[in-house]
């Protein structure tokens, strides 16, 4: 494995773990992390690089080794703050590589459209947000968020780290044993009474009160002046919260259409954490892409 450093910087107050990989000085490529994950998720991807790259990976707040917010709603539009903060330390001025990962590349997509000068290449997998929505929910959301604060979410304890990696496996069933080891140590750390818990705030567990408003985001898509590598894996669950496959379907492919530089791409044999499933593919899309 290539090794990785850390760096910790303050991220509008809070103390944020920055993941690095490669040479200080060859070009960069910044890589965002979805939800309940963490930057050493990359790893694999890393490995598989043939490039000269400096790889540059933050841990979101309230996820691995960032600190917690303190508050019971994480707003997502603090993760698209987060980032410009982030860009600005390692790369101001520059129109960046930026990759993101579920959660993460749907904070990557609003991002490259609020500021498309700062983005000079686009790379999405399967960032495509979540189901659309209307004023006649937000009462519901509401009251739901507000039964939740009054009973907080916890995150499970593991007894041991081969528990934690057999809970990354039983998610994604392609995970081989050495990769989920892997994970299982960034993914977690062991408490006072030598529990292993996960690194990531049980309160990103709540549905926050806001609705998920799509026609913003597609705004923000339309302002994208970078050139977008899509990538989709064949057999993604993204089902499960986008809602049945076949209107799921054509609902991605409508927010796809509002890209105006877009290259479209689907990963056979890998499932939505389609970056441990298939790396070494995943990697040679992205060269290919930033070489053209």
């Amino acid at each position: 494995m290539k090794p990785s450093r850390s760096d910790f910087i303050t991220v509008r107050g809070l103390s944020t773990h920055v993941r690095h990989w490669g040479r200080q000085g060859a070009p960069k490529l910044f890589m965002l992390h979805g939800w309940m994950d963490m930057s050493a998720s990359f790893q694999f991807v890393v490995d598989s690089l043939q490039g000269d790259w400096h790889v540059i990976a933050p841990d979101w707040r309230g996820f691995g080794l960032t600190e917690r917010a303190g508050t019971d709603t994480y707003w997502f539009a603090d993760y698209v703050a987060d980032l410009d903060f982030i860009l600005d330390h390692y790369a101001p001025g520059e129109a960046v590589n930026l990759l993101g990962h579920s959660m993460g590349g749907n904070v990557a997509g609003i991002y490259a459209g609020a500021r498309p000068q700062r983005v000079g290449r686009l790379i999405n997998l399967e960032g495509f947000g979540l189901p659309a929505t209307t004023p006649e929910q937000w009462p519901g959301r509401l009251a739901d968020w507000l039964d939740q604060l009054h009973q907080p979410p916890e995150m499970r304890g593991y007894a041991s780290l081969a528990e934690v990696a057999a809970r990354l496996q039983k998610t994604n069933p392609r995970l081989p044993h050495e990769r989920a080891a892997f994970l299982a140590q960034h993914w977690a750390a062991q408490d006072a009474s030598g529990q292993w818990q996960i690194l990531g705030d049980p309160a990103h567990k709540q549905h926050g009160p806001l609705l998920y408003h799509v026609d913003e985001v597609l705004a923000c898509w339309r302002q994208i002046t970078a050139p977008v590598l899509s990538v989709e894996a064949e057999d993604t669950n993204m089902w499960r919260w986008m809602g049945p496959k076949e209107q799921a379907r054509a609902e991605v492919d409508r927010r796809l259409s509002h890209l105006a530089n877009a290259t479209l791409r689907m990963m056979p044999d890998a499932g939505h954490m389609l970056h441990h499933d298939q790396p070494e593919l995943l990697a040679r899309m992205i060269e290919e892409f930033l070489a053209t």
